[in-house]
C-alpha cells in the first residue's frame, strides 16, 4: 500500500519537535606554527545529561572566486558525549573558512531524538571572533548553545 503525500505530511507533523538547547559546535584552534594553524571541530555538551548516538553530517558550500563550490559530505558517529564535556568531530582546513560550513547533529536523550543544523557563515571563523571555548579551554568560534 502506497502512502499519499498527505499521509506522509501528517506523519511528519505528528513527530514531536524537541528544542535543542545547551549544545554547541566549535571550530577550535589547537595549535599553530609560523607556516600553518591546526583547527578541529568539536561538539560541546553543556547539558546536565549525556547525549547518545550522536550522528553528525558536515559539508561546506558557497562561492569561491565567483564559482559555486561544494565539499564532500562527511558523516560521523559519536557513541556518547558526557554531560559538561566535549568531543572532537573532525579536523577542518582554513581553505574552507570562506564557505558556509554546515554541521547537522542528531542525538538521543533516553528514547527522544533531537536534531539541529549549525552553520558557520563565510568568514566567521576569524581571529576577531575567537573566544575561549567552554570545556575545551582553547580559542575558537562557537555556534549554538
Amino acid at each position: 500500500m502506497a502512502l499519499s503525500f498527505f499521509s506522509l505530511f501528517k506523519m511528519k507533523k505528528d513527530i514531536p519537535e524537541h528544542v535543542v538547547e545547551d549544545i554547541a559546535i566549535a571550530v577550535v584552534l589547537e595549535g599553530e606554527t609560523p607556516a600553518s594553524k591546526n583547527w578541529n571541530v568539536y561538539i560541546i555538551n553543556l547539558k546536565n545529561v549525556a547525549i547518545e548516538t550522536v550522528l553528525i553530517t558536515s559539508k561546506g558550500y558557497g562561492l569561491k572566486n565567483g564559482e559555486d563550490v561544494k565539499t564532500s559530505t562527511l558523516r560521523h558517529m559519536i557513541e556518547k558525549v558526557e554531560p559538561h564535556s566535549s568531543s572532537r568531530i573532525e579536523a577542518i582546513d582554513e581553505e574552507v573558512f570562506g564557505l558556509n560550513n554546515e554541521y547537522w547533529i542528531s542525538y538521543y536523550i533516553g528514547s527522544e531524538i533531537y536534531d539541529k543544523k549549525f552553520i558557520f557563515l563565510p568568514e566567521s571563523i576569524v581571529e576577531s571572533n575567537l573566544i575561549k571555548v567552554p570545556l575545551v579551554n582553547k580559542p575558537g568560534v562557537m555556534v549554538g548553545q
